[in-house]
C-alpha cells in the first residue's frame, strides 16, 4: 500500500517534463523549481512474506529450499528515502525464523534488527511478526536475508531505497534502467545441516554451484541439458545501473562484463566519488551500485562471477564460477524473439587469478565518500579504541585439556580477541529484551553467561607470520580460546576507533566485518601487522568510505571509526558464513542518550517471545512499567 500523494506528484512532474520551453532562462527556472520540489510524501510500503519449503531441480536433483513467495531470490523491496516499512512474516517452514534488514540502520528501532536470540527471539513454525522500520537518511541498495543458521543462502532479496526527491537528484547521470544483480550460491544439501557441521568443526561442505540473480549459467549442466543462464539485454548507447549485491555465504568474487567498464557510485547504500574500473571486488554482505554504459559493438558479451580465496596451505575451496550474458537489442522496438541471436557465441572477460587478493585490496582502498550537504562528518578524534583480531582457535570437546592441530579432541572455532561467540539457545529472553528489562542483570535475565570483550587481544604475536597457517607445533600453542557471548559496551554518543587485525592462524583469508545499527568510517587499511606509529598518520578523515561491511584484507588490517549514538544491542561479525557458525561475533551494546528521543522505546506490539509463561510476562510487564517511568522523569 502507497500513499496516493506520490503518484500524483510523479504524474505532474511527467506532465512538466513533456512541456517546450523554447527559451534558455525559462529552462533554468525550470530545473531550478523542480531541485526545489516539495517531495512526495511519506509512504507506508507493505509486503507479506510467506515463508515455505519449494521443490526445485537444479543438476538433475531435486531439493527442497527454504524461500519466500516460492521465489529464488525473494522479492525485492523498493522504498523512497522517508517511507516506513511493514512486512508481515508469515512463517510456514519448519524453521525458525528471524529476517535482517541488512544495512537499515534501525534508529531507536533495534528491535527490527532481525537477530535470533540477540534482538529478538525467533518466529517459530506456524507463527508470523510483523517487522516495522523506517527508512531515513539512507539512498541506494541494500538487503534483507534469514539470520539464522545457514538459510540466507535462500533467504535473501534486494532492498532498494530511492532518493525522496526522484531519480533526477542522483549525484551522477540518470541512468536509462536500474538491474539488481544478486550473486549467490546454490545448495543441494540441508542449510541446518550445513550449520551444525561447521559448529562442530567440519568444513568439508561447498555449494554446488554460482548463481547470478538465481540462475546457475551455462557452465553447468546435467546429462547434456545446460542450466539457465541470466541474460540482461540492454540497448546501444544508454546508461544502466547495476545494483550489485554479494548473497553468497562463503566468498568474495571478482565481477566482470566482457568488453565495458563499471563506474562505482556508490557502496552499502552511501554514495562515492565516481570510480571507474573494468572490475569489482565484492564481498559476502557488501552492496555496489555501478553505472555501465552500452557502448560496445552490438554483440554478446559474458558476465562472470569469480570466487576469490587465498592460496594454500590454507584449505581450498572448490574453484566457483558462474556467468551471464549482457546481450544489445538492435532495435527497442523488436520483440522478445527478434533479439541477438542465441547462437552467438558471447565475448569472454579476462579475469583474475582466483588467488589474486591484490586486486581486491586495490579496489576496496580506491572508493572514496562523496560528499553532499547530508554527509555525516568524520569526527576528528575518538573517545574509545580497540584493536580486534580476527582469529582461529580450538577449544576442547571435554575437559580443559585436549590434542589439537585437527585432532578429534578439538573443535575449531572462530575468535574476536581470543573469545569465540557462543550462540544462546535456551534462554528465557533475547538479549535485547534484558538489556531493556533488566539493565543491572542482563545475563541472568536472558539465562547467558556474558563476556567482556576485551579492547586488545589477549595473545600478542606477529598475527600475519605464514608459519601459523598450516597445523603444526608452532600454532597450536596459539589455538586454546574460550567460548562465551562477548559484549562491548558504549556509553551514548562516543567515538569508537577499532582497527580490524587478520591473523594467520590456521586461516589466511579476508574477513568482512558487518556491524548492525550503524555505519564505519573506513579510515585506512593496510597489509601485515598494524603499527599505530606509523599507520595513524595515513588516516583519512577526509572522504574516507561510509560502509556497513568492511572488508579486512588477507593478512592486513583496517582502521574504522563509528559514532555509538543508536541505542540498542548490536551484532559486530564476519559475514562469512562459517566464520560466523564458527563464533566470529561479538555484541555491541549502546546505552540510552538522556532524552527520550535518545533512548530505546519499549518493544513493539506481538513482539516474538521465548517463553510464553506467565512469569516472565510478569516481568516483561514489571520492566516496561519502570522504562516507562524512566522515560516520563527525562
Amino acid at each position: 500500500m502507497v500513499n496516493k500523494t506520490r503518484n500524483i506528484n510523479k504524474e505532474l512532474q511527467a506532465m512538466k517534463s513533456r512541456q517546450s520551453f523554447p527559451m534558455v532562462i525559462a529552462s533554468f527556472f525550470f530545473f531550478v523549481l523542480s531541485a526545489m520540489a516539495v517531495p512526495a510524501a511519506a509512504a507506508v510500503v507493505e509486503h507479506t512474506f510467506v515463508v515455505s519449503q519449494v521443490r526445485m531441480t537444479h543438476l538433475c536433483k531435486e531439493t527442497l529450499v527454504t524461500v519466500v513467495n516460492g521465489q529464488f531470490p525473494g522479492p525485492a523491496i523498493e522504498v523512497v528515502e522517508g517511507d516506513s516499512v511493514a512486512v508481515h512474516v508469515v512463517n510456514k517452514s519448519p524453521h525458525n525464523i528471524t529476517i535482517h534488514w541488512h544495512g537499515v540502520k534501525q534508529r531507536l528501532n533495534c528491535w527490527a534488527d532481525g537477530v535470533p536470540m540477540v534482538t529478538q527471539c525467533p518466529i517459530r513454525p506456524g507463527q508470523s511478526f510483523t517487522y516495522r522500520f523506517h527508512v531515513d537518511g539512507q539512498e541506494g541498495t541494500l538487503w534483507w536475508h534469514a539470520h539464522v543458521s545457514c538459510l540466507r543462502a535462500s533467504l535473501h532479496g534486494a532492498l532498494i531505497i530511492r532518493p525522496r526527491h526522484g531519480d533526477r537528484s542522483y549525484p551522477f547521470p540518470k541512468p536509462h534502467k536500474e538491474v539488481p544483480i544478486i550473486i549467490g550460491d546454490w545448495w543441494d544439501m540441508d542449510l541446518d545441516q550445513l550449520d551444525r557441521n561447521m559448529m562442530d568443526g567440519y568444513f568439508a561442505d561447498s555449494q554446488t554451484a554460482t548463481t547470478i540473480n538465481g540462475k546457475l549459467g551455462d557452465l553447468y549442466n546435467c546429462s547434456g541439458a545446460v542450466e539457465d543462464t541470466y541474460v540482461l539485454d540492454m540497448e546501444p548507447g544508454r546508461t544502466y545501473l547495476l545494483r550489485l549485491i554479494n548473497a553468497g555465504l562463503y566468498s568474495e568474487y571478482y565481477l566482470k562484463i566482457a568488453g565495458h567498464k563499471f563506474t562505482v557510485v556508490a557502496s552499502d547504500a552511501n554514495y562515492v566519488n565516481p570510480y571507474t574500473t573494468d572490475i569489482v571486488a565484492i564481498a559476502p554482505g557488501e552492496t555496489m551500485d555501478a553505472l555501465v554504459v552500452a557502448d560496445a559493438a552490438p554483440g554478446r558479451y559474458y558476465m562472470v562471477a569469480l570466487a576469490i580465496q587465498p592460496p594454500a596451505p590454507d584449505h581450498q575451496l572448490p574453484f566457483a564460477i558462474t556467468r551471464g550474458i549482457v546481450q544489445y537489442r538492435s532495435n527497442v522496438e523488436k520483440k522478445e524473439e527478434e533479439s541477438q541471436p542465441g547462437d552467438v557465441i558471447p565475448v569472454l572477460p579476462d579475469m583474475p587469478d582466483q588467488h589474486d587478493n591484490f586486486t581486491t585490496f586495490y579496489f576496496h582502498g580506491n572508493l572514496t565518500s562523496l560528499h553532499q550537504p547530508r554527509s555525516p562528518p568524520v569526527p576528528a578524534f575518538s573517545d574509545e579504541h580497540m584493536f580486534i583480531t580476527l582469529s582461529l582457535g580450538s577449544i576442547c570437546r571435554q575437559g580443559e585439556s585436549c590434542e589439537r592441530s585437527g585432532s578429534n579432541e578439538s573443535i575449531i572455532v572462530a575468535t574476536m580477541n581470543d573469545i569465540a561467540f557462543q550462540p544462546p539457545t535456551a534462554v528465557a529472553a533475547s538479549l535485547l529484551e534484558a538489556h531493556y528489562y533488566h539493565r543491572n542483570d542482563m545475563a541472568a535475565a536472558a539465562g547467558v553467561k556474558l563476556r567482556t570483550l576485551p579492547d586488545t587481544p589477549l595473545k600478542v604475536f606477529n598475527y600475519t607470520d605464514s608459519d601459523f597457517i598450516s597445523w603444526g607445533p608452532k600454532e597450536a600453542r596459539l589455538e586454546p580460546t574460550e567460548r562465551g557471548v562477548p559484549v562491548r559496551r558504549f556509553r551514548h554518543g562516543a567515538v569508537v576507533d577499532v582497527v580490524f587485525q587478520s591473523t594467520s592462524v590456521m586461516q589466511s583469508g579476508s574477513n568482512p566485518m558487518h556491524l548492525h545499527g550503524h555505519d564505519m568510517f573506513v579510515l585506512a587499511q593496510g597489509v601485515g601487522d598494524y603499527d599505530a606509529a606509523r599507520d595513524v598518520a595515513r588516516y583519512n578523515l577526509v572522504d574516507p568510505q561510509v560502509k556497513n561491511t568492511v572488508l579486512v584484507p588477507r593478512l592486513g588490517w583496517v582502521a574504522i571509526r563509528f559514532v555509538a549514538d543508536n541505542p540498542g544491542v548490536w551484532y559486530m561479525h564476519c559475514h562469512f558464513e562459517y566464520h560466523m557458525s564458527m563464533g566470529m561475533v561479538a555484541v555491541f551494546i549502546v546505552e540510552d542518550g538522556l532524552s527520550p528521543d535518545t533512548s530505546l522505546p519499549p518493544p513493539p506490539a506481538n513482539y516474538p517471545k521465548c517463553d510464553p509463561s506467565e512469569k516472565l510476562a510478569d516481568q516483561q510487564h514489571k520492566g516496561q512499567s519502570l522504562a516507562q517511568a524512566k522515560l516520563a522523569n527525562m
